[in-house]
């Protein structure tokens, strides 16, 4: 019997918390092959919620060890636009918006470009929290990492670091300031 040659055709599905919009995020991906399954999951005690929908995608595509062509499921369709419709426009205008403003969140998209460009992915857009076993496991998840931020750091620590990523996000703020 011939092996198959090809890419590797792999299924994931992608999920992002966060408690509080800002506040502590989780993300999770679900990575099917054949009769493989593996789990990814992480957070950050001070971020939004598109920023862990994006982490979620990035982490999960930056986990494969070669090209492959994949079908990314996911519930956020800023996700899906922004990779499928804004990104070529972001790029050609300099990581700007039609209304040249700074595109946000611009260091994921860049990642997600990065991790992207040697894949053929497939972006399918899916209603979330209506039963679908895979989105709903990695809501799971995703919630997860955000009750383990909770559980590492006092709330005062998270309102300083909320606080602190606010400042950081600021397009008003002093040129010396740190991030």
């Amino acid at each position: 019997m011939a092996e198959h040659s090809g890419p590797k055709k792999i299924t994931i599905h992608t999920d992002g918390a966060c408690d509080g919009n800002p506040g502590s995020g989780g993300w999770a991906a679900l990575l099917r092959y054949g009769a493989h399954t593996r789990e990814l999951a992480g957070g950050e005690p001070a971020t939004t919620n598109n920023r862990m929908e994006l982490q979620a995608a990035i982490s999960a595509l930056a986990a494969l060890k070669e090209s492959c062509e994949i079908t990314l499921f996911t519930d956020s369709e800023y996700l899906r636009q922004g990779i499928t419709e804004w990104l070529p426009r972001w790029r050609a205008n300099n990581w700007r918006t039609v209304d040249r403003k700074p595109v946000k969140n611009d260091d994921l998209w860049r990642q997600l470009y990065e991790t992207t460009s040697r894949h053929r992915v497939t972006w399918q857009w899916l209603k979330g929290h209506v039963g679908h076993a895979d989105n709903e496991h990695c809501d799971q998840l995703a919630r997860a990492e955000v009750v383990k931020i909770r559980r590492h750091h006092s709330p005062e620590k998270l309102a300083a670091l909320r606080d602190a990523f606010i400042a950081s996000r600021d397009p008003n703020r002093s040129q010396g300031s740190l991030l």
